[in-house]
Protein backbone atom coordinates (compact mmCIF):
# COMPACT_ATOMS: atom_id res chain seq x y z
CA UNK A 1 0.00 0.00 0.00
CA UNK A 2 3.08 2.41 0.81
CA UNK A 3 4.30 1.87 -2.89
CA UNK A 4 1.92 2.67 -4.74
CA UNK A 5 2.02 6.19 -6.52
CA UNK A 6 -1.32 5.98 -8.61
CA UNK A 7 -4.61 4.63 -8.72
CA UNK A 8 -6.94 4.55 -11.46
CA UNK A 9 -10.49 2.79 -11.15
CA UNK A 10 -13.25 2.31 -13.94
CA UNK A 11 -17.10 1.60 -13.42
CA UNK A 12 -19.44 2.89 -16.14
CA UNK A 13 -22.72 2.54 -14.19
CA UNK A 14 -22.09 2.84 -10.58
CA UNK A 15 -21.20 6.48 -9.51
CA UNK A 16 -21.18 6.93 -5.88
CA UNK A 17 -19.88 10.04 -3.46
CA UNK A 18 -17.14 9.54 -2.38
CA UNK A 19 -16.09 8.08 -5.85
CA UNK A 20 -14.80 4.45 -5.61
CA UNK A 21 -10.92 5.16 -5.81
CA UNK A 22 -11.61 7.10 -2.55
CA UNK A 23 -13.52 4.07 -1.00
CA UNK A 24 -9.94 2.12 -2.30
CA UNK A 25 -7.82 4.70 -0.21
CA UNK A 26 -9.94 5.00 2.87
CA UNK A 27 -10.07 0.89 2.88
CA UNK A 28 -6.30 0.28 2.43
CA UNK A 29 -5.33 3.23 4.37
CA UNK A 30 -3.13 4.38 1.16
CA UNK A 31 -0.75 7.41 0.97
CA UNK A 32 -2.07 10.98 0.76
CA UNK A 33 0.00 11.67 -1.88
CA UNK A 34 -1.18 9.35 -4.29
CA UNK A 35 -2.75 10.32 -7.33
CA UNK A 36 -6.41 8.68 -7.93
CA UNK A 37 -8.46 9.01 -10.94
CA UNK A 38 -11.74 7.63 -11.39
CA UNK A 39 -13.22 6.78 -15.25
CA UNK A 40 -17.27 6.25 -15.41
CA UNK A 41 -19.91 6.19 -18.06
CA UNK A 42 -17.22 4.93 -20.51
CA UNK A 43 -18.82 0.97 -21.84
CA UNK A 44 -17.01 -2.10 -21.24
CA UNK A 45 -13.99 -0.76 -23.37
CA UNK A 46 -12.84 1.44 -20.00
CA UNK A 47 -10.31 -1.02 -18.76
CA UNK A 48 -8.14 -0.75 -21.69
CA UNK A 49 -8.48 3.29 -21.74
CA UNK A 50 -7.91 2.47 -17.68
CA UNK A 51 -4.45 0.98 -19.13
CA UNK A 52 -3.71 3.61 -21.32
CA UNK A 53 -3.99 6.40 -18.67
CA UNK A 54 -1.69 4.63 -16.97
CA UNK A 55 0.86 3.88 -19.36
CA UNK A 56 0.71 8.26 -20.27
CA UNK A 57 1.35 8.84 -16.41
CA UNK A 58 4.06 6.15 -15.83
CA UNK A 59 5.45 8.09 -18.96
CA UNK A 60 5.45 11.28 -16.88
CA UNK A 61 6.19 9.99 -12.98
CA UNK A 62 9.10 8.15 -13.32
CA UNK A 63 9.86 5.31 -10.97
CA UNK A 64 6.33 4.83 -10.10
CA UNK A 65 3.54 2.11 -9.45
CA UNK A 66 0.09 2.44 -10.99
CA UNK A 67 -2.85 0.18 -9.88
CA UNK A 68 -5.82 -0.38 -12.50
CA UNK A 69 -9.10 -1.35 -11.02
CA UNK A 70 -11.77 -2.36 -13.37
CA UNK A 71 -15.62 -3.49 -12.21
CA UNK A 72 -18.80 -2.97 -13.09
CA UNK A 73 -21.94 -3.01 -10.54
CA UNK A 74 -25.29 -3.70 -12.67
CA UNK A 75 -27.45 -4.27 -9.64
CA UNK A 76 -28.89 -0.20 -9.09
CA UNK A 77 -29.34 -0.31 -13.36
CA UNK A 78 -31.31 -3.60 -13.04
CA UNK A 79 -34.29 -3.04 -15.29
CA UNK A 80 -37.20 -3.91 -14.42
CA UNK A 81 -39.74 -2.96 -17.51
CA UNK A 82 -40.76 -5.10 -19.97
CA UNK A 83 -39.18 -2.97 -23.45
CA UNK A 84 -37.39 -5.89 -25.26
CA UNK A 85 -34.27 -4.11 -26.13
CA UNK A 86 -33.44 -2.97 -22.81
CA UNK A 87 -34.09 -6.41 -21.20
CA UNK A 88 -31.12 -7.72 -22.61
CA UNK A 89 -28.28 -6.18 -20.66
CA UNK A 90 -30.32 -8.45 -17.46
CA UNK A 91 -29.49 -11.58 -18.97
CA UNK A 92 -25.95 -10.93 -20.18
CA UNK A 93 -24.62 -8.41 -17.91
CA UNK A 94 -22.81 -9.85 -14.57
CA UNK A 95 -21.13 -8.01 -11.91
CA UNK A 96 -17.24 -8.91 -11.67
CA UNK A 97 -14.24 -7.31 -11.10
CA UNK A 98 -9.99 -6.53 -11.82
CA UNK A 99 -6.86 -5.34 -10.85
CA UNK A 100 -3.63 -5.08 -12.43
CA UNK A 101 -0.41 -3.67 -11.27
CA UNK A 102 1.71 -1.26 -13.41
CA UNK A 103 5.24 -0.28 -13.10
CA UNK A 104 8.15 1.64 -14.31
CA UNK A 105 10.73 0.79 -11.93
CA UNK A 106 14.04 -0.32 -12.78
CA UNK A 107 14.75 -2.20 -9.79
CA UNK A 108 11.17 -4.15 -10.60
CA UNK A 109 11.89 -4.83 -14.42
CA UNK A 110 12.84 -8.88 -13.51
CA UNK A 111 9.37 -8.82 -11.91
CA UNK A 112 6.02 -8.27 -13.98
CA UNK A 113 4.53 -11.01 -16.18
CA UNK A 114 3.99 -9.06 -19.42
CA UNK A 115 5.51 -5.59 -21.45
CA UNK A 116 3.10 -3.03 -22.45
CA UNK A 117 4.12 -2.95 -26.34
CA UNK A 118 0.75 -0.69 -27.65
CA UNK A 119 -2.30 0.71 -26.94
CA UNK A 120 -5.02 2.04 -29.85
CA UNK A 121 -8.16 4.06 -28.93
CA UNK A 122 -10.46 4.62 -31.70
CA UNK A 123 -13.61 6.53 -31.46
CA UNK A 124 -16.50 6.76 -33.51
CA UNK A 125 -19.06 9.14 -31.11
CA UNK A 126 -19.02 11.70 -34.17
CA UNK A 127 -21.96 9.49 -35.84
CA UNK A 128 -25.46 9.61 -34.51
CA UNK A 129 -25.93 5.79 -35.12
CA UNK A 130 -22.84 4.92 -33.03
CA UNK A 131 -23.41 7.36 -30.62
CA UNK A 132 -27.02 5.96 -29.84
CA UNK A 133 -26.05 2.12 -30.07
CA UNK A 134 -25.68 1.43 -26.53
CA UNK A 135 -27.32 4.36 -24.34
CA UNK A 136 -29.41 4.34 -20.73
CA UNK A 137 -32.67 5.63 -21.24
CA UNK A 138 -35.99 5.98 -19.75
CA UNK A 139 -38.39 3.74 -21.77
CA UNK A 140 -42.20 4.92 -22.23
CA UNK A 141 -43.05 4.49 -18.71
CA UNK A 142 -40.08 6.10 -16.83
CA UNK A 143 -38.24 3.03 -16.21
CA UNK A 144 -34.73 3.34 -16.75
CA UNK A 145 -32.22 0.88 -18.32
CA UNK A 146 -29.98 0.44 -21.10
CA UNK A 147 -30.71 0.31 -24.65
CA UNK A 148 -28.92 -2.07 -27.36
CA UNK A 149 -30.06 -0.35 -30.45
CA UNK A 150 -30.35 -3.08 -33.38
CA UNK A 151 -27.71 -2.01 -35.37
CA UNK A 152 -25.00 -2.05 -32.92
CA UNK A 153 -23.27 -5.46 -34.61
CA UNK A 154 -23.24 -2.95 -37.43
CA UNK A 155 -21.57 -0.25 -35.25
CA UNK A 156 -19.05 -2.68 -33.78
CA UNK A 157 -17.74 -3.64 -37.11
CA UNK A 158 -17.15 -0.28 -38.40
CA UNK A 159 -15.41 0.28 -35.15
CA UNK A 160 -13.14 -2.92 -35.25
CA UNK A 161 -12.29 -1.83 -38.67
CA UNK A 162 -11.05 1.38 -37.57
CA UNK A 163 -9.06 0.29 -34.70
CA UNK A 164 -7.38 -2.63 -36.70
CA UNK A 165 -6.34 -0.19 -39.22
CA UNK A 166 -4.55 2.39 -36.54
CA UNK A 167 -2.70 -0.73 -34.76
CA UNK A 168 -1.62 -2.77 -37.71
CA UNK A 169 1.71 -0.56 -38.80
CA UNK A 170 2.77 -1.22 -35.35
CA UNK A 171 1.99 -5.31 -35.08
CA UNK A 172 2.68 -6.92 -38.23
CA UNK A 173 5.34 -7.75 -39.98
CA UNK A 174 7.18 -5.62 -43.51
CA UNK A 175 5.60 -8.58 -46.01
CA UNK A 176 2.41 -7.89 -44.46
CA UNK A 177 2.53 -4.01 -45.35
CA UNK A 178 3.86 -4.72 -48.67
CA UNK A 179 1.03 -7.29 -49.98
CA UNK A 180 -1.53 -4.73 -48.34
CA UNK A 181 -0.33 -1.83 -50.67
CA UNK A 182 -0.26 -4.27 -53.53
CA UNK A 183 -3.89 -4.31 -52.75
CA UNK A 184 -4.26 -0.92 -53.10
CA UNK A 185 -2.97 -0.39 -56.04
CA UNK A 186 -4.94 -3.21 -57.59
CA UNK A 187 -8.49 -1.67 -55.86
CA UNK A 188 -7.76 2.09 -56.01
CA UNK A 189 -5.68 2.18 -59.25
CA UNK A 190 -6.51 -0.69 -61.43
CA UNK A 191 -10.15 -0.05 -60.09
CA UNK A 192 -10.59 -4.20 -59.19
CA UNK A 193 -13.10 -5.33 -57.38
CA UNK A 194 -11.46 -7.23 -54.76
CA UNK A 195 -12.84 -8.95 -51.04
CA UNK A 196 -11.69 -6.90 -47.76
CA UNK A 197 -8.17 -7.14 -47.39
CA UNK A 198 -7.60 -9.48 -44.17
CA UNK A 199 -4.23 -10.54 -42.85
CA UNK A 200 -3.35 -13.69 -41.12
CA UNK A 201 -3.48 -12.17 -37.95
CA UNK A 202 -1.69 -14.77 -36.52
CA UNK A 203 1.68 -13.44 -37.82
CA UNK A 204 0.86 -10.62 -35.34
CA UNK A 205 -0.53 -12.23 -32.11
CA UNK A 206 -0.09 -15.75 -30.60
CA UNK A 207 -3.47 -15.03 -27.81
CA UNK A 208 -6.95 -13.04 -28.36
CA UNK A 209 -8.70 -11.97 -25.25
CA UNK A 210 -11.84 -10.50 -26.65
CA UNK A 211 -14.19 -8.98 -25.08
CA UNK A 212 -17.37 -10.87 -23.89
CA UNK A 213 -19.92 -8.74 -25.43
CA UNK A 214 -22.05 -11.58 -26.33
CA UNK A 215 -22.24 -14.73 -28.44
CA UNK A 216 -22.85 -12.40 -31.63
CA UNK A 217 -19.54 -10.40 -30.96
CA UNK A 218 -17.41 -13.44 -30.51
CA UNK A 219 -18.83 -15.03 -33.63
CA UNK A 220 -18.05 -11.40 -35.37
CA UNK A 221 -14.24 -11.24 -34.58
CA UNK A 222 -13.61 -15.23 -35.14
CA UNK A 223 -15.54 -14.70 -38.56
CA UNK A 224 -14.01 -10.92 -39.72
CA UNK A 225 -10.41 -12.02 -38.57
CA UNK A 226 -10.59 -15.66 -39.83
CA UNK A 227 -9.84 -17.04 -36.01
CA UNK A 228 -9.28 -20.44 -34.94
CA UNK A 229 -11.84 -22.13 -32.26
CA UNK A 230 -9.12 -21.89 -30.14
CA UNK A 231 -8.00 -18.39 -30.35
CA UNK A 232 -11.66 -17.09 -29.51
CA UNK A 233 -12.14 -20.27 -26.72
CA UNK A 234 -10.83 -17.58 -23.69
CA UNK A 235 -13.80 -15.73 -25.08
CA UNK A 236 -16.79 -18.26 -24.71
CA UNK A 237 -15.53 -19.31 -21.95
CA UNK A 238 -15.19 -16.24 -19.90
CA UNK A 239 -18.54 -15.71 -21.28
CA UNK A 240 -20.00 -18.63 -20.04
CA UNK A 241 -18.21 -18.68 -17.00
CA UNK A 242 -18.40 -15.63 -15.81
CA UNK A 243 -21.10 -13.87 -18.21
CA UNK A 244 -20.42 -10.46 -19.87
CA UNK A 245 -18.25 -8.90 -16.70
CA UNK A 246 -17.71 -5.45 -18.76
CA UNK A 247 -14.26 -3.87 -18.60
CA UNK A 248 -12.26 -6.80 -16.37
CA UNK A 249 -13.97 -9.12 -19.36
CA UNK A 250 -10.65 -8.81 -20.59
CA UNK A 251 -8.53 -10.04 -17.66
CA UNK A 252 -10.57 -12.93 -16.98
CA UNK A 253 -9.12 -14.42 -20.66
CA UNK A 254 -6.14 -13.87 -19.91
CA UNK A 255 -6.40 -15.87 -16.54
CA UNK A 256 -8.01 -19.00 -18.79
CA UNK A 257 -5.19 -18.35 -21.23
CA UNK A 258 -2.46 -18.87 -18.14
CA UNK A 259 -4.30 -21.20 -16.40
CA UNK A 260 -4.48 -23.55 -19.65
CA UNK A 261 -0.42 -23.59 -20.20
CA UNK A 262 -1.03 -21.62 -23.12
CA UNK A 263 1.61 -18.71 -22.66
CA UNK A 264 4.73 -18.82 -23.14
CA UNK A 265 7.57 -16.12 -23.07
CA UNK A 266 7.48 -13.87 -26.01
CA UNK A 267 3.83 -14.57 -26.89
CA UNK A 268 2.12 -11.44 -27.88
CA UNK A 269 -1.56 -10.89 -26.90
CA UNK A 270 -4.02 -8.71 -28.45
CA UNK A 271 -7.09 -7.51 -25.96
CA UNK A 272 -9.49 -5.72 -27.62
CA UNK A 273 -12.94 -4.53 -26.46
CA UNK A 274 -15.81 -2.29 -27.34
CA UNK A 275 -18.08 0.97 -25.38
CA UNK A 276 -20.48 2.99 -25.37
CA UNK A 277 -20.01 6.61 -26.89
CA UNK A 278 -18.93 4.10 -29.60
CA UNK A 279 -15.86 2.90 -28.73
CA UNK A 280 -13.18 -0.14 -29.89
CA UNK A 281 -9.78 0.25 -27.63
CA UNK A 282 -6.82 -2.18 -27.99
CA UNK A 283 -3.91 -2.86 -26.05
CA UNK A 284 -1.05 -5.42 -26.78
CA UNK A 285 1.08 -7.20 -24.79
CA UNK A 286 4.67 -9.22 -24.50
CA UNK A 287 4.56 -12.17 -22.31
CA UNK A 288 8.30 -11.94 -20.28
CA UNK A 289 8.16 -15.61 -18.61
CA UNK A 290 6.08 -18.84 -19.27
CA UNK A 291 3.36 -19.26 -17.26
CA UNK A 292 3.00 -23.22 -16.16
CA UNK A 293 -0.98 -23.81 -16.24
CA UNK A 294 -2.78 -24.75 -13.38
CA UNK A 295 -6.14 -26.04 -15.05
CA UNK A 296 -9.24 -24.87 -16.27
CA UNK A 297 -11.68 -25.90 -13.74
CA UNK A 298 -12.50 -23.40 -11.49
Amino acid sequence: RRRNDILIVNCSLFNPTPSLSAMIVNKYKLRSDVRTYNLSGMGCSAGLISIDLARDLLQVHGSANALVVSTENVTQNWYLGTEKSMLITNTLFRMGGAAVLLTNKTASRWKPKYELLHTVRTHSGNNDQAYDSVFQMEDAKGVRGVKLSKNIMDVAGEALKRNVTTLAPFVFPLHVHFFFAIYLFRRKVLKQKLPPFVPDFHLAFKHFCIHTGGRAVIDVFENALNLTKEDVEPSRFALQRFGNTSSASVWYELEFIERAGRMRKGNRIWQIAFGSGFKCNSAVWKCLSSIEGTGTDY
